[in-house]
């Protein structure tokens, strides 16, 4: 056995020593790299990898958590802060899905779910009752405000003061609230946001006026309502409204620079005219409702019958006898008609009654709230290349221009302008540019001659490199002549003596060279004449 691992050690020498010294170095080193890429990967694909589960977690969720995945065996990591917890990637999702069946994480607060605890066999009194209730309350209170945007956490201390069974519900005493918010770094509430969180505490809360909250944040920033706090929540709606409408009034400028310089870039040229536009909207919003009625015939001004009625009535008959002159008898009394024969009387009656039926129209109209009241327009031509100003055609086109513009936009504004108030709202300037005369006296980029000189000193450089390089050859030349060369050795022929066995051979060997290299025989009798 061991001398059949003798000649195994022997062969693996004797092949170990066919290799030159590279190529052992180039076998050793690709034995090793391999070697340690085998053990990098096997690191590698081995290795564990977690994932954060839980994060922003309290002391108290922590270590419920942390009891949870003990008790099944689940490895974890636990960030320094304590806020974190990670578990194995390939364990995340279900971690994540059986601590929250089970209400694990509670986010410091604990709700109505307090009271499926198991209390005392007796039953709960009306004081534990009470305590637990505020605290499922304020438990629940928070929850809420938590899942709110913008909100990271919340403190909330509800004030529930006792009920009076003698005094009415409008003479009961009222809840109150404290909230503390603390925001997302970053997050700046808007005031529609903050009245969603004082709606969301009042109507959580029972027989809780909205001034009986206090809401502040962990800067110790007081936030309002709006209408609460002397009108702070109206101002800051005013404010709102005042800032979208400077907004839309910069807008609208924007705009109306944009579109104009844009156009008229196509006469002057790009980057030959500054535009400064002012302006004045309106943004009152008018709502009118208007009740016509029209006929339904417009050239006669008549409506659709609907009904008619017709009624004529007539009467003949016979009058009393007349009585004589008026006041002629001796009881008569003066003037009155005295009675005389009868005489045989008619009338007749007649009435008509027709109903007609019009056009009856409601419109409820609803006035955009922006309307351009004013607007001003303002432009800026810098002239040609070698001219002062611009010519007279150019600058009446352009103030043409400007006047249409004005007129489209103020066609709504209720007030009829003539061309001459157009044309008081329009302003040309023609001047040339702050710095246009440096520049066009001095060389541009596009010259020729700049590339003329660019292309000389590009020449020049370039000659200079090759005078530098040139000079530095012709010095390594004449260092390498300054330096004397050793003088080279003289080879000579090597005759094998060991292997030669007799003088004849040797004899051979030497006739041979002398006539083959007579040169190299002669040195090789001085060399031997020198040793002896």
């Amino acid at each position: 056995m061991n001398e059949r691992i003798a000649q195994y050690r022997d062969k693996l020498t004797g092949y170990w020593n066919r290799f030159s010294k590279k190529q052992k170095i180039m076998l050793i080193s690709t034995v090793s790299i391999i070697l340690l890429a085998i053990i990098l990967l096997t690191v590698q694909f081995s290795k564990t990898e977690y994932d954060v589960a839980f994060t922003n977690l309290d002391s108290t969720d922590a270590a419920g958590i942390i009891t949870y995945l003990e008790s099944s065996g689940v490895p974890y990591k636990l960030s320094p802060d304590g806020s974190s917890i990670s578990v194995p990637s390939k364990n995340a999702a279900r971690v994540k899905v059986d601590i929250g069946s089970q209400g694990i994480v509670q986010n410091g607060s604990i709700g109505l779910e307090s009271f499926n605890e198991s209390s005392s066999l007796i039953g709960m009194t009306d004081n534990e009752f009470s305590v637990k209730y505020k605290k499922a309350l304020n438990g629940e209170v928070e929850q809420l405000l938590k899942n709110m945007k913008g909100i990271s956490n919340a403190k909330v201390l509800i004030n529930l003061p006792a009920e009076n069974v003698f005094a009415s519900p409008s003479e009961q005493e009222k809840a109150s609230a404290s909230v503390v918010v603390t925001f997302k770094p970053g997050y700046r509430p808007t005031q529609e946001a903050i009245d969603g969180y004082f709606n969301l505490i009042k109507t959580s809360v029972p027989n809780l006026p909205l001034e009986n909250i206090t809401l502040t944040s962990s800067d110790d920033s007081v936030l309002l309502a709006s209408g609460e706090g002397g009108g702070n929540g109206k101002t800051a709606s005013l404010t709102t409204a005042v800032q979208e409408n400077m907004a839309l009034q910069k807008k609208f400028e924007s705009d109306v620079r944009q579109s104009v310089k844009q156009f008229l870039s196509k006469l002057t040229g790009p980057e030959k005219i500054e535009v400064l536009v002012g302006s004045t909207l309106n943004f009152d919003q008018v709502i009118q409702k208007d009740n016509l009625v029209t006929p339904v015939d417009t050239e006669n001004m008549k409506g659709i019958e609907i009904s008619a009625q017709k009624i004529q009535k007539s009467y003949t008959g016979q009058s009393n006898a007349e009585g004589g002159i008026a006041g002629t008898g001796e009881q008569d009394v003066p003037g009155y008609p005295a009675a005389g024969t009868g005489n045989g009387s008619s009338s007749e009656e007649s009435s008509s009654t027709i109903n007609y039926e019009v056009n009856r129209i409601t419109k409820d109209i609803v006035a955009s709230p922006y309307v351009v009241k004013d607007l001003t327009i303002n432009a800026v031509v810098e002239p040609p290349n070698g001219e002062q100003s611009l010519d007279p055609a150019t600058e009446s086109a352009i103030r043409t221009i400007l006047a249409n513009i004005v007129g489209s936009y103020l066609a709504d504004s209720g007030t009829t302008y003539t061309d001459a108030d157009l044309q008081r709202k329009v302003a040309v300037i023609s001047q040339p540019f702050h710095g246009t005369e440096q520049k066009t006296s001095g060389l541009s980029l596009s010259s020729p001659l700049v590339w003329g000189v660019g292309a000389a000193a590009l020449l020049a450089i370039a000659g200079i490199v090759f005078l530098l390089v040139r000079r530095n050859r012709k010095q390594e030349e004449v260092m390498e002549e300054e330096i004397p060369m050793p003088p080279l050795t003289p080879e000579f022929p090597s005759i094998n003596m060991e292997s030669v066995t007799n003088e004849n051979q040797v004899r051979k060997q030497l006739e041979t060279l002398a006539k083959k290299k007579p040169d190299e025989f002669v040195n090789l009798l001085r060399t031997w004449l020198a040793e002896e």
